[in-house]
């Protein structure tokens, strides 16, 4: 027998020798965690049940022993202090868990304690917000009679709503599972809204740290739909922006949107508007407040700059031109605080386009141009903007027809590189705006009608014979 078992043995013995001295590649490539290190999950966290904490209020029944049971709170220090069985330990336990550990120390001291645990009053949750929400930090949320734990869309709107820059696909809740570990989960605020899929809307735990990055692309449709969302910022509340470039009064504003769908707005200088208004702000209402865009105004590629949280600048390009043709309202895109919008110099402009623009909710309503010589009212007149050449010389009420040269007239335009132009213009009663005979006019364009050749000689000959008739004059007042 104790041959055939003696190589058995020695086999067995050489196989564990190799088996402990032989390397493990597999086991070497597992990676190994710090136990403080998060884990990231997608799916949603499950809804775990409540633990308790400091500042939790319980009621402690023990059964057929009414004097060991009352209302205790839990201390700072995470124990419950109650009678006779001393100080308990029930920071992060389960009402369940917590049961069973009273039940234990009460069991010296009555015989089978039946102990009933009941919640009172929660604690007030405290959980933090950080991201794209208008005011980022720590929130102290106070649960209600029913005890309902607050949801993340409920919490983002205590955090003033998302930014326009938030990317609410991938929403970030990291909830600590005990002191030694934590996991983030992801979940998607878009799927909520599309596709009413209340499990994104996680309900929160003491703790929970939640937040929203930036997005990397601003889809402007996409923005007018999350700005109808219960957890976008408020639309009634003004914000503050700056126009600059081609526009009448560049400058920061503090824009609010009016429920008619216009704005108000006041210089940031003097204050916010006010209103009850049911949509935020947007492009063309902020133009609108900074006098409305220029003749030189390139519609197209308007841009609107916009810092993110992380302190990156967004810039997004929009076409207000196919707003005005397509009527594509995602070109008019809705702004938040601190965006600059920025109005470009076209580089060619038709006399058609310029005529259209007039036209737009956005553009300056009224110009002031002058209109001298001989017309019967000269002066300043105030006409439409874009308005044509003809209809100025109309406001000023017309050729003067004794003395005016009613063919031509000058045009004196200040370009905006400070150098004069001057142009000759056929008049053209009968024609439609062009370049040629009846062009569009800018502010403080300058129309001079000269003198008809008739009257400049009468006017010579008058200048000549005027002296004259003051000799005779002379003549018949001392009687000659």
């Amino acid at each position: 027998m104790s041959k055939h078992l003696t190589p058995s043995v020695a086999g067995l013995t050489l196989f564990a020798f190799f088996a402990v001295t032989a390397p493990l590649p597999g086991i070497a490539q597992v990676p190994t965690f710090s136990p403080s290190t998060p884990t990231t999950v997608t799916n949603p966290p499950p809804d775990l049940p409540y633990t308790l904490g400091p500042g939790d209020r319980v009621g402690v029944t023990l059964f057929d022993v009414p004097e060991y049971s009352g209302e205790y709170q839990v201390l700072v220090d995470g124990t419950l202090n109650l009678p006779i069985a001393g100080s308990i330990p029930v920071e992060g336990l389960t009402i369940n868990a917590a049961t069973q550990r009273i039940s234990g120390r009460y069991a010296p001291f009555v015989r089978r304690p039946l102990v009933t645990l009941t919640l009172i009053d929660a604690r007030p949750l405290k959980i933090a917000v950080a991201g794209e929400v208008s005011r980022p930090g720590s929130y102290s949320v106070t649960l209600n009679e029913g005890q309902q734990f607050p949801t993340v869309t409920q919490v983002v709107q205590l955090a003033g709503g998302i930014s326009r820059s938030a990317d609410v696909r991938n929403v970030q809740i990291r909830r600590r599972m005990n002191p030694a570990t934590r996991q983030t989960y992801t979940v998607n605020l878009w799927d909520l809204l599309q596709n009413s899929d209340l499990s994104q809307d996680v309900t929160l735990r003491d703790g929970d740290e939640i937040l929203i990055p930036t997005t990397t692309g601003i889809d402007p449709l996409e923005s007018r739909q999350l700005a109808t969302a219960s957890f976008s910022p408020e639309a009634v509340k003004p914000i503050k922006v700056a126009v600059v470039g081609e526009v009448v009064r560049p400058g920061p504003y503090t824009v609010t949107a009016a429920t008619s769908g216009a704005a108000t707005a006041d210089r940031a200088s003097g204050g916010g508007g006010g209103g009850n208004n049911t949509e935020p702000p947007t492009v063309t209402q902020a133009i609108q407040v900074a006098g409305g865009i220029t003749q030189s105004a390139d519609i197209r590629n308007v841009e609107v700059r916009r810092t993110t949280r992380d302190g990156t600048e967004q810039v997004l390009v929009i076409n207000l031109w196919e707003l005005l043709q397509e009527g594509d309202l995602s070109e008019d895109v809705i702004l938040q605080q601190g965006d600059t919008i920025r109005v470009p110099e076209a580089e060619t402009l038709t006399a058609s386009e310029a005529t259209e623009l007039a036209s737009a909710s956005f553009s300056a309503a009224i110009i002031n141009v002058n209109v001298v010589g001989e017309v019967e009212k000269p002066g300043a007149v105030s006409v439409p903007a874009n308005a044509p050449l003809n209809q100025a010389l109309l406001a000023a009420g017309g050729f003067d027809n004794r003395r005016a040269r009613k063919s031509s007239v000058e045009l004196v335009r200040l370009q905006p590189n400070g150098t004069v132009r001057k142009r000759e213009i056929d008049v053209d009663f009968t024609a439609d705006v062009n370049d040629q005979s009846n062009p569009p006019l800018r502010p403080n364009d300058v129309i001079i009608v000269r003198r008809s050749g008739l009257t400049r000689v009468t006017d010579t000959l008058g200048t000549i014979v005027s002296p004259i008739g003051s000799v005779f004059s002379v003549f018949r007042f001392f009687g000659f």
